[in-house]
């Protein structure tokens, strides 16, 4: 067991990444795992609890982890961890997560992702020379950011190859030996819920009348091509996601009459926000899904059966669940902003609520169009089969010294 995996947060994606990782080396690696819960808890004691429970071993050569865990304070509470070449994987900034609330942001969580991929300055040195960044003072932004970008660019970019000819910048890997590699996303066969966690929010359990898909009164219906547009958003219940806006254009649809079907996917946990009970009532009969699905092979067929995947996150370093869509069929909508442009082809990017109500509206009007498309873009690149080898490239290779 030379790999050692560790997971704070061990849910959704997070979860998603490291059950992958431990099923492709099976025998080479161990893995320790805290529940998805209470992230701000996990984010400030996780490195005590590891500290205690990962096992002393000779055979360690690596460790990979999440940015939940604060791993500098976990290497100085396991000094024998800190000698092993570390990988850490960014699934979000802490910097520049959206507040839910108007209040002072706290600053320790930023920090710690700071602390934990702090690098002395040959370290600093090797950045430089590896990934096109420039000293500013006494930190590093990369080059050709304006202004208040750079700051969380650092962070979200910190490599900037990009293998799959998709992009310029990959979501969130950061090893000590900046090898580039983009985020990964299984193949087809294993693909699962982003959003999704180890057990569902006890708040939908009121709802499971709405959690099994009912395929037979679909295909019953309207001839496939006239019947009303199919609308899914497979993401968290969350205000990162911004789901205000998403249902805001739903309702300005129901309020002119427009025909629409919607599927409002993924997890709910403590905190619901109330625009999904407020827009639940209006949206009616416009309803075929309401709440977290999960069985992978329901949520699958949900989105093979729907049309359009919306995304309206204020935050999101890559995206999973619209990748999974697009697999599926669904035409995505997304903000030109954060991580899609560098995914999706223009075509499929709004700037404003506006132009996405506008976007919607016409494809009410004509469903068939959007059923006829073929999708202009590529996710052959983030596939495990593209991305495997790299993976156990990175995750083989021996500690340097000079790293």
């Amino acid at each position: 067991m030379s790999v050692l995996l560790i997971e704070a947060f061990h849910g959704g994606s997070h979860k998603q990444l490291m059950d992958l990782l431990q099923e492709e080396l099976q025998d080479d690696c161990v893995l320790y795992t805290l529940p998805a819960k209470k992230w701000h808890w996990k984010a400030r004691t996780a490195a005590l609890y590891f500290m205690q429970t990962v096992p002393a071993s000779a055979n360690y050569r690596i460790l990979f982890a999440s940015s939940v865990l604060n791993l500098a304070e976990l290497t100085a509470l396991r000094p024998d961890l800190g000698k092993l070449k570390k990988v850490l994987y960014f699934h979000e900034n802490q910097l520049a997560y959206p507040v839910q609330k108007c209040q002072e942001r706290d600053f320790q969580y930023g920090y710690n992702q700071i602390l934990s991929w702090f690098m002395p300055e040959h370290k600093l040195a090797h950045l430089e020379k590896v990934i096109g960044v420039k000293r500013n003072g006494d930190a590093y932004h990369p080059e050709g950011l304006p202004g208040q970008q750079k700051s969380s660019a650092l962070m979200k970019n910190s490599n900037t190859h990009c293998e799959s000819g998709l992009c310029e910048a990959q979501p969130g890997l950061y090893t000590t030996q900046h090898e580039g590699l983009p985020s990964p996303l299984t193949v087809p066969a294993r693909l699962n819920t982003s959003e999704a966690s180890e057990s569902a929010n006890p708040c939908q359990e009121e709802d499971k009348e709405h959690l099994t898909f009912n395929l037979s009164h679909i295909l019953s219906g309207p001839d496939y091509q006239q019947r009303p547009l199919h609308i899914a958003w497979p993401h968290r219940w969350e205000h990162d996601k911004d789901p205000e806006t998403f249902f805001k254009v739903l309702l300005k649809l129901k309020e002119k009459d427009l025909p629409f079907h919607v599927s409002v996917l993924g997890e709910a946990f403590t905190e619901i926000p109330d625009i999904f009970s407020e827009a639940k009532k209006v949206l009616g009969s416009s309803v075929l899904h309401w709440g977290y699905l999960p069985s992978k092979d329901d949520y699958f067929r949900a989105l093979c059966m729907a049309d359009v995947v919306i995304s309206t996150a204020k935050h999101e370093f890559f995206g999973v669940a619209m990748v999974e869509a697009v697999y599926c069929g669904c035409y995505p909508l997304c903000p030109k902003a954060l991580v899609y442009p560098e995914i999706f082809p223009a075509e499929y990017l709004y700037s404003t609520p506006e132009q996405l109500f506008k976007r919607l509206q016409n494809f009410c009007k004509r469903p068939d169009t959007v059923r006829k498309h073929l999708y202009k873009g590529e996710t052959a690149g983030f596939s495990w089969a593209a991305l495997g080898s790299k993976f156990r490239s990175l995750l083989a290779a021996e500690p340097r010294e000079d790293l």
